[in-house]
């Protein structure tokens, strides 16, 4: 437990630090490009979806993957119908991998 906070606590420092060097661009628009703010929002929207979507399969998966394979462990013939399951929970990821992709293109 302590191991896994330290990670945490090491990935968040280094996000801090890329984030915080990072050289900023300002870019000064001379027309109007008609894409405003809705552009931006669908941006936005489209990286929420596949973080979220990511989020939820890697739960969904942790779990029904340990559930399978301790079926599996005690009656190998269950493995084609575990596998089922475990490639719903993975589909959960690809939908939000393309709603996430038609917002950017959008």
């Amino acid at each position: 437990m302590k191991r896994a906070l330290a990670l945490g606590l090491v990935l968040a420092l280094l996000g801090l630090v890329t984030i915080m060097t990072c050289p900023l661009k300002v870019v000064v628009a001379t027309e109007d490009t008609g894409g405003g703010q809705a552009l931006e929002l669908s941006k936005l929207g489209a990286g929420i979806a596949i973080g979220l979507a990511a989020f939820g399969a890697g739960l969904g998966l942790g779990g029904a993957s340990a559930a399978a394979i301790g079926a599996i462990a005690e009656k190998p013939e269950l493995f084609g119908r575990t596998m089922i399951y475990v490639v719903f929970v993975e589909a959960v990821a690809i939908y939000g991998l393309v709603i996430a992709l038609l917002l950017w293109m959008a």
